[in-house]
């Protein structure tokens, strides 16, 4: 079962005003909007009720401060001013002040370091780690630590148990397996994986990726290729060729929100966590990649593929009654955040409705 938060509590944990993520936006209405800049041939539009300036807190996300200044965040880079005088200014830290200006009538965002004293036109330094991220940390940390999804090349290519330390084809925790694939380090942290059911591309029937089925994890204990891992704790029997993944928590959460440049059109195939309902926050996989011109960043829109129903009031009402293929329905965004060649991983970062595996992916207009 997902966890829940009560609305205070993750506007508290994420640092941000619950008016930045509303599960349900109100609407797409242009009565809800303030249409004020025609940049680089998107239309861009401030939110309402849209402060004038911004002081950036600590657990805020691009995303959210994004949403708080325009209707389509994703259009974030048609309005921002990049300050040459300030070193990485497309990185925002806490303090930071966001003012939203006027220049030849047209919006800008301007960025002003945060207790900036200005005694030397010597640049300020700021370490990266504690620049603000794009997306929630928290939303993708499951994804980091225990891997649900393998694309192709992981689940043939990556590491994996070669034998138990007695011989055995299966082995417990506290049980010692040898393990080949890379040059393994001493004291090293693995996850062991289970390779599951495939995942096909519904365009063409390819296998794109598998099931990723957690087992547990382990610590080398001699280096090398073959090396020696001791299992630390299991949920399920370790089994000879289960893969191995090192634990991540190097993944970059630093990029701009952004839509393609190119027209993408995809669907969803999988979603993390193996539930039929798709909602806020949560980790998704789509057909769609590097290959595709798919990068970190990329804001796609989800549109619900519409039910079939039966007309029964069609022609006089007939014994067998018509069947009708509703519109699909516009029910949110996602945004990419890891890329392989085949498939994308992306996180619901806004849901006006329930989304499902098979459900359309594109390119926002």
């Amino acid at each position: 079962m997902r966890p829940t938060w009560h609305r205070k509590t993750r506007a508290l944990a994420l640092g941000l005003s619950l008016s930045l993520f509303m599960a349900v936006t109100p609407g797409h209405s242009s009565n809800s909007f303030i249409t004020l800049a025609q940049a680089g041939g998107s239309q861009v539009e401030l939110a309402a009720g849209h402060p004038d300036r911004y002081v950036v807190q600590v657990g805020d996300t691009l995303w959210g401060i994004s949403s708080m200044f325009l209707r389509d965040p994703w259009l974030w880079p048609e309005i921002w001013y990049v300050n040459p005088q300030i070193e990485n200014p497309h990185l925002i830290y806490p303090g930071d002040i966001i003012s939203l200006v006027y220049v030849d009538g047209q919006p800008q965002l301007h960025l002003t370091r945060g207790n900036t004293v200005k005694l030397s036109p010597r640049v300020r330094e700021m370490p990266l780690d504690q620049a603000i991220t794009t997306i929630p940390y928290q939303a993708v940390e499951a994804f980091l630590s225990r891997p649900r999804v393998l694309s192709k090349k992981d689940a043939e290519e990556s590491p994996y148990v070669l034998s138990a330390k007695d011989g055995h084809l299966i082995a417990g925790a506290h049980n010692s397996v040898y393990v080949r694939g890379t040059d393994f380090g001493e004291g090293e942290l693995y996850n062991v994986i289970s390779v599951g059911e495939p995942l096909i591309d519904p365009d063409d029937g390819d296998i794109v990726g598998y099931e990723g089925i957690f087992v547990g994890e382990g610590r080398i204990e001699r280096g090398g290729d073959p090396a020696t891992m001791l299992l630390t704790a299991t949920e399920r029997e370790v089994l000879v060729g289960n893969r191995l993944f090192p634990e991540r928590h190097d993944l970059p959460l630093y990029f701009t929100p952004r839509a393609p440049q190119n027209q993408i059109d995809g669907r969803i195939i999988s979603v993390v966590d193996a539930t039929q309902l798709i909602g806020q926050y949560y980790i998704v996989v789509i057909n769609r990649g590097s290959r595709d011109g798919i990068e970190t960043g990329h804001v796609l829109s989800v549109f619900r593929e519409g039910e079939v129903v039966r007309d029964r009031f069609a022609d006089g009402g007939k014994a067998f009654a018509e069947e009708v293929q509703l519109p699909e329905e516009y029910a949110g965004e996602m945004m990419v955040f890891s890329v392989e060649e085949r498939i994308s991983y992306a996180v619901i970062v806004r849901a006006k409705d329930v989304m499902h595996v098979l459900d359309s992916v594109r390119t926002p207009q």
